[in-house]
């Protein structure tokens, strides 16, 4: 093949013009691995009496053996600040299948684990390999799906994927309650080895300058373009990581939405500790009873997940029908860009009503209703999840697109950190501001936060073009 008959653009082994099925086959595996991997983090939470007693931990107001989970969550914070731009750079195949198997590898010392430090160590490498995976399906999503009309659908799954994993995680210990709890982990390492060969076998490289490279590698151009990213590497890891820091300093749009995703992201984690705090003092629930109400959580997110699917339809249309910053007369989605701000419309009242509202319902239900009505304040919460997480990930991967890896590892970065730090002051918190001022304080802080959607939809394209970091964006 003469390299002047070569069309990448059109060529078939380019990811953007995979077949259909090839590409929503590469992203239901992805969606399925974040799920599983969500389970991890959080299924420790519904067995915590019972490891801090055998390891003896002191029981303290601070959970000690909350810090279980922080040690996920932080290592799944900072390490894909460092892997997932070395996956980028020397392709994704091989990044995401090493991390995955390591990944399921470190689940055998937490089942095994004879001392709390033992636990704590092969969690936070867990955490690590874990979350490099996780992070890597958005990057997947962007590889295959050339179109911002194209990814909504996707996105919204893989966000789908990533709460429901993280909320079912105290559902599954409670299902194992009658067990050792550390059958917890034994049955994550039986899913995940079960997966482990469809990962290896359904799982292809999808980043396209990879494949290029591969294809054009017996020349001597390429192989001393090659020589050259190599030489490159350390420095475009160190831009890559600066860039995301400096997203979440310099740029309000990434800093706002970071706290807004976060807070929402974060109330999962938070619930994993207050759930079993409030429905043990009010209504008398064992510890692995009250894992069981998290699925009013995944429940309420899957009926986001339905609201997401008209909210995306919205956003889709505005490509169409002349809103604000679409080019008139424009038939197709696929001629013009949908606007970002579109898909904000249904997280404004999401925010405000379901999340806020669900919060204080959250508090002021306890001891003066049945238990149901605080489950449904649950449900309210994990809708409104639901919603805002998709709408920030859509509007920051589109309005970014430039950077988009840089802008959507700054709001992971956050969203980790909360999930990570917020739930060890829970138990401070309800104790001392009591069930219903402790959740009314955070009802509070999701009004606050509605500011955040409501003048970006007011003002985005303005703020966004002031960015320092947007000024020689690529588009």
């Amino acid at each position: 093949m003469h390299q002047s008959h070569f069309d990448w653009h059109r060529d078939a082994r380019n990811p953007f013009n995979w077949a259909r099925r090839r590409k929503w086959t590469t992203i239901a595996v992805a969606c399925w691995v974040t799920f599983i991997i969500g389970l991890n983090a959080t299924s420790i939470t519904t067995a915590a009496q019972v490891i801090s007693r055998q390891f003896h931990l002191p029981d303290h107001r601070l959970e000690v053996n909350f810090f279980a989970v922080v040690a996920w969550n932080a290592a799944a914070a900072f390490v894909p600040l460092v892997t997932l731009p070395l996956m980028d750079t020397y392709g994704t195949r091989i990044g995401y299948l090493t991390c995955y198997v390591l990944f399921t590898i470190f689940i055998i010392p937490q089942a095994l684990a004879q001392n709390f430090a033992t636990l704590l160590v092969s969690r936070v490498l867990a955490g690590a390999f874990g979350g490099t995976v996780q992070n890597a399906a958005d990057g997947i999503i962007a590889n295959v799906f050339p179109h911002h009309h194209e990814r909504a659908l996707p996105l919204t799954l893989y966000i789908l994927a990533l709460l429901t994993g993280v909320t079912m995680g105290p559902v599954l210990g409670a299902v194992f309650e009658h067990l050792n709890w550390r059958w917890i982990f034994w049955i994550q390492l039986i899913i995940c080895g079960a997966t482990l060969p469809v990962v290896a076998f359904m799982t292809e490289e999808t980043r396209g300058s990879v494949i290029l490279a591969q294809i054009l590698s017996k020349t001597e151009s390429a192989a001393q373009a090659k020589l050259s990213e190599d030489e490159s590497t350390v420095k475009m890891l160190k831009e890559t990581i600066t860039r995301s820091a400096k997203f979440l300093v310099v740029e309000p749009t990434i800093t706002s939405f970071t706290l807004w995703s976060s807070f929402a992201f974060g109330l999962v984690f938070i619930s994993t500790q207050s759930v079993p705090l409030v429905f043990a003092r009010a209504y008398g629930w064992s510890s692995y009873s009250s894992g069981l109400v998290q699925s009013a959580i995944a429940i309420g997110e899957i009926v986001g997940f339905a609201a997401c699917l008209y909210q995306n339809h919205v956003y889709v249309r505005s490509a169409r029908h002349g809103i604000p910053g679409a080019v008139d007369g424009e038939e197709s989605p696929e001629q013009h860009d949908p606007v970002p701000e579109s898909i904000l419309y249904l997280s404004i009242p999401s925010t405000a009503i379901a999340l806020s509202g669900g919060l204080f319902m959250y508090g002021w239900s306890i001891f003066q209703a049945h238990w149901v009505i605080t489950a449904l304040a649950l449900v309210l919460i994990g809708y409104a999840s639901m919603v805002i997480v998709t709408a920030v990930t859509i509007y920051i991967t589109h309005s970014y697109a430039g950077f988009a890896a840089s802008a959507i590892g700054a709001i992971a970065f956050g969203e980790n950190l909360f999930a990570a730090f917020l739930p060890l002051a829970t138990k401070a918190m309800y104790e001392d501001l009591g069930y219903q001022w402790a959740s009314s304080l955070l009802g509070f802080v999701a009004l606050a936060l509605t500011l955040a959607p409501i003048v970006l939809l007011w003002k985005g394209p303005a703020i966004r073009g002031r960015g320092k970091m947007t000024q020689g964006l690529p588009h």
